[in-house]
């Protein structure tokens, strides 16, 4: 079947055949792409590894709460505990490995500057762990 003529015959019904070669050569295109990567996406290099037989196991450190009341008084690990003897504590603690938390409570009525020089202490005897201890908001 033609797509057009010159005579006057007047038979100028549809094509109903559907135009092939631009799937065919869009396949071929894609069939090439693929013979060229496939090979490329499966090359690999064989190599055994060794398996562990267990995991490590790490303990986290423990961590020592200082307390710090509203006259001043001081508290570790809820034991009370003398302003001098508090930069050797801070030394044994900081020399551990791994070096344990310092969680520090203060109430609530404790002056700021108590509570700044128990942090400025606690960063000279070299402990790099410091958290606070806060309650939560009761609705």
């Amino acid at each position: 079947m033609a797509f057009g003529g010159f005579d006057n015959t007047g038979h100028s019904a549809p094509m109903s055949e559907i135009n092939t070669t631009p799937l065919v050569d869009v396949m071929l295109v894609l069939l090439i792409i693929f013979m060229i990567t496939a090979p490329l996406l499966t090359h690999s290099v064989k190599i055994d590894l060794p398996t562990a037989s267990s995991a490590p196991t790490v303990e986290p450190p423990d961590a020592i709460t200082l307390s710090l009341d509203a006259a001043g008084a001081l508290f570790w690990n809820n034991e009370s505990l003398p302003q001098d003897a508090l930069a050797q504590r801070l030394a044994d603690v900081a020399a551990q490995t791994p070096q344990p938390e310092l969680h520090l409570r203060a109430d609530k009525d404790t002056r700021y500057e108590a509570i700044a020089e128990l942090m400025a202490a606690a960063r000279l005897a070299g402990v790099e762990k410091l958290g606070f201890v806060t309650l939560p908001a009761r609705e």
